[in-house]
């Protein structure tokens, strides 16, 4: 199915759909509302700290990158467990990947917050 919307239209359309992605994600998806308690405190020290504009991004960066990945990992959930809810090992597979994908992304959150304080403060 085409979708003829263009210019400022699709534009605020597509706001929306991001409204109601964010709003699910926090509804239904617990570690969606763990993970962004956190990112909002992180963000909240990021901008408190004393620190240079580069290092503020990258500390934000990381966190906001955490919960890109977990909105990508609760929709990949949504999608299988939206399949059936018998267990198939693709489906688990699938799962299981996007919970690394996850994990991953807050190593890389870690490993920035500590080496950019680490050098920021020793």
């Amino acid at each position: 199915m085409a979708n003829d919307t263009t210019g400022i239209t699709r534009i605020i359309k597509a706001a929306g759909y991001s409204w109601k992605g964010f709003r699910a994600a926090w509804r239904n998806e617990a570690a969606f509302r763990q993970e962004g308690t956190v990112a909002i405190l992180a963000v909240i020290i990021a901008c408190w700290l004393d620190v240079d504009a580069i290092t503020r991004v990258l500390l934000i960066g990381s966190v906001l990158l955490v919960m890109i990945v977990e909105i990508l990992n609760s929709a990949i959930e949504a999608v299988v467990d939206r399949i059936g809810p018998e267990h198939h090992e693709l489906s688990g597979r699938a799962k299981d990947m996007g919970s690394a994908a996850v994990l991953l992304s807050i190593f890389i959150a870690l490993i920035t917050w500590g080496t950019l304080l680490w050098s920021h403060f020793r």
